[in-house]
């Protein structure tokens, strides 16, 4: 049985008092979450807070991003292992606008999972289309080329070690949102995919829905048989929302 997720992406938003608010808030509704594992991914800087704040809690907490390198002249990047340092257990990689803004490529992405993955980090593996290529027929081509990207240079177990979210590009914070039968079908064909070359890392294998979930969509779009929780942008920066969609798992 896999135990779904729900990861907060707080990208490039909050203040020292904001974040103190949403964990606070988090934490006094956390008990109320029976099923779900729970994670947040603040930007670098609240990394201390959030490690002050959740230590030894239920909620786990992870990075937005890492670097491929492990020390150097690499301005403005973070190592694996400065993520280490403030207790990460989750690091995400291939988010749609790192791909779009910072032009990540697939093989980058790969090797962010890769160095992760040896890190002791559980990579957060972002794929999706974009609405052009949706409305041209090819979402499968393209999250398939994504993932085999990772399959390529890691292997299929790799897999094993860490979550895939599924997130069209078209559906992130613009309102707009697949219908619960458009992301089964999307999560199914990773998850087949997976299983052409292993059942068993398949069949394990948390694959996540990223985009505009929100506590009314929530328990509609994780009771599919292969949406296994949530990436959770904008909801995740009320703790009432996250919450709900937290609790829509029970």
């Amino acid at each position: 049985m896999r135990r779904p997720l729900v990861a907060g992406n707080w990208k490039m938003n909050g203040s020292l008092e904001s974040v103190r608010d949403l964990l606070d808030g988090i934490k006094r509704g956390i008990d109320e979450v029976r099923v779900a594992e729970v994670a947040v991914c603040p930007t670098y800087v609240f990394l201390p807070e959030t490690e002050k704040l959740l230590a030894g809690s239920v909620i786990g907490w992870g990075g937005q991003d890492l670097s491929t390198e492990g020390a150097g002249a690499f301005t403005g990047e973070v190592a694996a292992s400065m993520l280490n340092d403030f207790g990460c257990q989750y690091v995400i990689v291939g988010h749609s606008e790192r791909r779009t803004y910072h032009v990540e490529s697939d093989e980058l992405v790969a090797k962010k999972y890769a160095v992760a993955r040896a890190a002791g980090l559980k990579p957060i593996l972002c794929i999706g289309e974009t609405l052009e290529e949706r409305e041209a027929g090819i979402t499968e081509q393209v999250v398939a080329r994504q993932l085999d990207a990772v399959i390529d240079l890691e292997g299929v177990d790799a897999l094993a070690d860490g979550v895939i979210a599924y997130e069209p590009v078209w559906a992130i914070g613009t309102g707009k949102t697949a219908t619960p039968e458009q992301a089964q079908d999307v999560h199914a064909f990773i998850r087949g995919r997976v299983a052409q070359k292993s059942a068993e890392v398949a069949e394990g294998l948390r694959i996540l829905y990223g985009g505009s979930m929100k506590p009314d969509n929530a328990g509609e779009l994780i009771g599919k048989p292969d949406i296994d929780g949530g990436l959770i942008g904008g909801a995740s920066l009320k703790a009432e929302d996250f919450l709900g969609i937290c609790t829509a798992a029970n």
